[in-house]
């Protein structure tokens, strides 16, 4: 991506932002933000169970609605659709089968990595030792989450491809109880189901994401959003980067407040929230080109039905 390439984003961006203030003018603003989130996005639940978007939206016209869902695909198959405004945090292997689809996403926050946060578990009386061991194996993942793209890197390293193992596409909840009744070999799971699956079942780490994948998660909302109400965005990402740093610097109050809304033990949820790096930054361009290799491994194993040029996005540019 060359420089003059983001210069005339930048461009459409500002006139973007004037559409959006002409919207604004005529009174066709969206006033209802419609928040799509999973059980893994921390920081939306914690400010959810605070209140405080809400209390900071208020003066700007603006309400939100909730919605949760299994895993980061199916979420950014709703913004796509245009049931959606805005995505709490999805891995990044996510955005680009979005992008296949056809998706205008504008990127808004990304957290800094967490590569321990997910990890391919193994049952604790399991034979096997070493990723090289998979090959014949059924192995049980969410498609396209973070998970899906760790389990590619640490085949490639072990000598492996994806049709060396039997994949089963399985959602977090279906995961578990396939891994506990041993219908699957291996599970390929993030947190908070990795920890509580280590606490709870006892399930042995194969291997986690580090050297492997650095598992950094982004925040999205849908292009013809994010032209009509930057001033939302501008809130919820100072929100987000306040409440990183409070998560971290608060472990066991932040467990404590979580616990009961994710139907954990609050050490389970203090393990898992210690893996990950809750540090909310401004996307940049070298984030996204980061997202280039991630689309062409997928691609490369016919898992992505087209190439999708991963910078081809907007990046939503907060006051910090």
């Amino acid at each position: 991506m060359t420089l003059s390439t983001f210069t005339r984003r930048a461009a459409l961006g500002a006139i973007g932002s004037l559409a959006a203030s002409a919207a604004l003018a005529q009174g066709n603003t969206p006033r209802t933000v419609r928040l799509g989130y999973q059980k893994s996005s921390t920081l939306i639940a914690v400010l959810r169970l605070q209140g405080t978007l809400e209390q900071r939206l208020a003066p700007l016209g603006a309400t939100l609605s909730w919605h949760e869902f299994t895993s980061g695909l199916p979420l950014l198959e709703a913004l796509n659709l245009d049931n959606l405004d805005f995505s709490a945090d999805v891995a990044d292997t996510v955005p680009v089968f979005a992008q296949a689809a056809g998706a205008q996403l504008t990127f808004v926050a990304q957290e800094a990595p967490s590569p321990t946060a997910q990890a391919i578990l193994v049952r604790s009386d399991s034979p096997l030792k070493s990723v090289s061991e998979l090959k014949g194996k059924r192995v049980g993942f969410a498609k396209a989450a973070g998970a899906h793209y760790l389990l590619l890197a640490a085949l490639e390293k072990a000598g492996l491809s994806f049709s060396d193992i039997e994949p089963a596409y399985l959602t977090p909840a279906d995961g578990r109880a396939a891994f506990e009744r041993g219908a699957i070999d291996a599970w390929v799971v993030w947190d908070p189901f990795l920890s509580a699956a280590q606490k709870q079942a006892g399930a042995r780490v194969l291997a986690d994401g580090t050297g492997l994948a650095s598992y950094q998660r982004y925040y999205l909302a849908s292009t013809r959003f994010a032209q009509a109400r930057p001033d939302v965005l501008g809130v919820i990402y100072t929100e987000l980067e306040k409440t990183g740093r409070w998560v971290k610097q608060n472990p066991k109050e932040a467990a404590a407040l979580l616990a009961p809304f994710w139907g954990l033990d609050a050490g389970i949820v203090e393990q898992a929230n210690g893996r990950r790096s809750y540090a909310v930054r401004p996307v940049t361009p070298q984030n996204i080109t980061e997202q280039q290799k991630i689309a062409d491994d997928f691609l490369a194993e016919k898992l992505l039905p087209r190439r999708v040029n991963a910078t081809d996005v907007a990046l939503f540019k907060p006051q910090v």
